[in-house]
């Protein structure tokens, strides 16, 4: 049987070729996406940065602290306290060291997410040279990249001291990772008294010897680790390794469902020459030999090609990533023979041979039980009836779906907040209604041309009947169709529903109708700015400090959290927080209020940690219901306003509102005054829920929409391919009609008519697979921000069907049209 198999793909290859592309970029999607995820996993060690220069480098530690199990940007305690005076001591004893501090300083001139500032004794270790002037000696004098300034130059440097002046004495040279202002050691220090790092010039092993548990010494490579970049690092790949899976998961999926079914249909298509196969003493056994040495061949061939198109593909995918701000600019993938390229390539080969096999078989099997009897009967019409396995996978599925969706709308609607768990999830009715796809056929098809049934001539009634009596053909064809356009309505209606909620229900808790808000990206403003405002005639403030509170989770380990030091009765005048338990009115300077989701009642003493390492028991006084993503403890504001570390602590966002009989142009119009050059701007309350949107919604919507037209452009190779292999093979039509009387433009018509009968037939599908998805989007979105209406983007929706009936057509037409050009011959 296996010179058979050879011999029907040499005569018969036209009717693989569609195959063969399917499971080509399936197996290529697939392999570039492990290749890629396998390199995000493993990355290549980075050399130090800031101490490149410095033989040792000792940090503060925490030697229980897993950063891996922490937010990003969260310091340890240890961290948080910085290094202590008796450790600098006894370091200092073996030889030289140098203080580094770091701090956010920021030209009021408008600057870049790394700038920060550093005390300048420590620029030498990070390679900076000075290109013009000296270094800076008095206080307000500072050294700054060429290009930012001039030397002699007077600016305003934003710190959390607040908005100063100072003179640029020198310049140095730029550099990549950070866009740091130095300082005198004085000015660092009284800006910054937290010491972050303590190069360390004496003997290395003395120095290793005289450090504690509390601290660390770090010497080669493992500088990188007191690189500033090196947090940025991280949260770079978490998002790549977060996306990958999400994408690998869906257009996985979809890529193998959609090979399986072209192979199963190309089976389909030579069913004639299976049953022929079989009146000529064929047994069983040796037609699924054949099919299945034709699927083994068809997908040793189309895995090995997919592979090597795969690993050409890693490249323009890493750019893709960086290009959309996921992965981190000097990430790179590195093709050679080692595990983390190899391991996802041998699984894609796999996962193409066994599509391959799986679709083929299946069909396989079903032609070979045909009767030699019943053969030529079963030549010449299509068997309609739906596999009882894949009619159950179906059913199953279904459920499945329609239940995930009720288990997420009802019990776990937090569930949409994640689009690694949520993607996946939207996949399972879409697949399942694929899978009942030649059952719904009928009805889909009677539906959508009943209308149709009235018009003069017999195109509509040939139309009607060809996909009637050919619904396996007209389901496979259909499915592509099915798969575009319900997963990127799921996806998209997703993503912008959950981005509308999120805006409703930001907007509801900001009770004042103005705003202070940092400029160019800042991480926030000083406090002595929101004082400034403050002393405004007839304006109101409120400036929470923004800070990281550590609570023992029970399980050995601190649980951290954003804090919020504020006024208590500033919190009440501006926000409107929906309490559960307990009143703001009892929050004083020895309570807090938290989050609802965080398990707290009111009356509970907590021991709590502050970012300065004090531990404190505050007492629970109110519990709110906290919108996702703005779950905060509020806590006195002393915690902001007194103690050595107060100037860490920036303002994210300040409430403004006005006193009654306040007049109310002029005294916005002081308070602008009062905001120039200070690194804050006055905003309305639109214009701080459009920021908190934009910046909320980034890193969600690059996720899902990345998938989204990942998956959409392999649906539409989909598209084109199985109707171009549908196509191709009704040549024999293509005759019939013509023999009948009709025209070339009569046939054209009507195959172009079939094609968007079946075009709409896979939208009325992909609908109903959407609407179980949208249904339980609609209840989370409703548990987690109360009344959110769910907003569908019907522009890009359209115009992925727009798109996915132009493919369809044009599948159709092309081959048509050449069956017409040789219909003479």
């Amino acid at each position: 049987m296996l010179r058979i198999a050879l011999g029907t793909l040499r005569l018969r290859w036209v009717s693989f070729l569609g195959t063969v592309v399917a499971l080509v970029l399936a197996v290529a999607h697939l392999t570039a996406l492990g290749v890629v995820l396998m390199s995000a996993a493993e990355p290549a060690q980075r050399p130090p940065h800031r101490f490149a220069h410095a033989p040792a480098v000792v940090l503060p530690a925490d030697p229980h602290w897993d950063s891996a199990q922490h937010d990003l940007g969260v310091r340890s305690p240890a961290a948080a306290r910085g290094l202590s005076s008796r450790l600098i001591r006894d370091v200092s004893a073996t030889g030289t060291t140098v203080v580094d501090r770091a701090f956010y300083a920021q030209l009021a001139d408008g600057g870049t997410k790394k700038q920060v500032g550093h005390p300048w004794p420590v620029a030498q270790f990070g390679g900076y040279a000075l290109r013009h002037g000296r270094a800076p000696r008095a206080g307000n004098e500072i050294v700054v990249p060429s290009g930012r300034a001039r030397t002699g130059e007077s600016v305003t440097v934003l710190t959390a001291d607040g908005p100063g002046r100072y003179t640029v004495v020198g310049t140095v040279t730029p550099v990549g990772w950070e866009d740091a202002v130095f300082f005198s050691a004085a000015e660092a220090e009284r800006l910054s008294p937290r010491v972050d790092a303590l190069v360390a010039l004496g003997p290395v092993e003395r120095v290793r010897a005289l450090v504690p548990d509390t601290a660390e010494v770090l010497t080669g490579a493992d500088r990188h680790r007191a690189d500033a970049d090196a947090a940025d690092d991280r949260e770079a790949l978490d998002n790549t390794l977060t996306l990958l899976p999400v994408m690998a998961a869906v257009a996985g999926t979809t890529a193998v469902f959609v090979v399986a079914s072209t192979f199963a249909f190309a089976v389909v298509q030579r069913r004639r020459e299976i049953a022929l196969l079989r009146t000529v003493g064929a047994t069983g056994r040796q037609v699924r030999r054949m099919v299945r040495a034709e699927a083994l061949l068809v997908g040793c061939l189309a895995s090995a090609l997919g592979g090597a198109l795969g690993l050409l593909g890693t490249r323009p995918l890493t750019g893709l990533l960086i290009a959309m701000d996921i992965a981190p600019p000097w990430f790179a993938v590195e093709i050679s023979a080692r595990p983390g390229v190899l391991a996802p390539l041998g699984a894609a080969v796999l996962t193409g041979l066994l599509v391959a096999l799986c679709g083929a078989v299946a069909a396989a099997r079903r032609a070979s039980r045909v009767r030699p009897v019943e053969a030529l009967r079963e030549g010449t019409a299509e068997d309609t009836a739906v596999p009882s396995g894949r009619a159950a996978l179906g059913l199953v599925g279904l459920a499945g779906g329609a239940g995930t969706a009720c288990w997420i709308g009802l019990a776990a609607p937090r569930t949409v907040l994640s689009p690694t768990a949520y993607v996946v999830s939207l996949l399972v009715p879409v697949v399942a209604i694929a899978a009942l796809a030649p059952l719904l056929v009928g009805p889909v098809v009677r539906v959508l041309t009943r209308p149709l049934r009235r018009l003069r001539g017999p195109a509509a009634l040939l139309v009607r009947q060809s996909a009637l009596t050919s619904r396996r053909r007209t389901a496979a064809t259909a499915a592509p169709v099915l798969l575009t356009v319900g997963l990127a309505l799921s996806l998209l209606t997703a993503t912008d529903s959950l981005g509308a909620a999120r805006d409703a229900g930001f907007r509801a808790g900001v009770g004042s109708p103005y705003a202070v808000v940092p400029e160019g990206g800042a991480p926030g403003f000083s406090p002595r700015v929101a004082e400034r405002v403050a002393r405004v005639t007839g304006v109101r403030v409120a400036a929470p400090v923004l800070t990281t509170v550590y609570f023992p989770d029970g399980d050995g380990r601190l649980a951290e959290n954003d804090g919020l030091a504020v006024d208590p009765e500033a919190l009440r005048r501006s926000s409107r927080l929906e309490v559960v338990q307990g009143s703001l009115d009892d929050l004083d300077e020895r309570s807090m209020a938290v989050a609802q989701r965080w398990g707290m009642e009111v009356g509970d003493r907590v021991r709590t940690r502050l970012a300065d390492g004090r531990e404190v028991t505050l007492r629970v006084a109110a519990v709110y219901a906290a919108l996702p993503g703005e779950d905060v403890a509020y806590l006195p504001e002393r915690f902001a306003g007194t103690g050595p570390f107060a100037r860490d602590g920036l303002v994210r966002r300040a409430a403004l509102s006005l006193a009654p009989g306040t007049d109310r142009p002029a005294a916005l119009a002081r308070v602008r005054a009062v905001l120039t050059d200070s690194g804050a701007r006055l905003t309305t309350r639109d214009g701080l829920v459009a920021a908190e949107a934009a910046q909320a919604r980034r890193l969600t919507e690059t996720r899902q929409r990345s998938t989204a037209v990942i998956v959409v452009l392999f649906c539409f190779v989909a598209i084109l391919n199985t109707l171009l292999m549908a196509t191709a093979d009704r040549r024999r039509d293509v005759t019939v009609l013509g023999l009948a009387g009709a025209t070339p433009r009569q046939v054209l018509h009507f195959f172009v008519a079939e094609a968007l009968l079946v075009t709409a037939v896979g939208v009325t599908l992909a609908l109903l697979a959407a609407g179980v998805n949208i249904l339980g989007l609609g209840a989370a979105l409703h548990q987690l921000f109360g009344t959110a209406p769910i907003v569908v983007p019907w522009a890009a929706v359209g115009a992925v069907t727009a798109a996915s009936a132009l493919l369809a057509v044009l599948g159709t037409v092309v081959p048509v049209a050449s069956a017409l050009r040789r219909r003479a011959a």
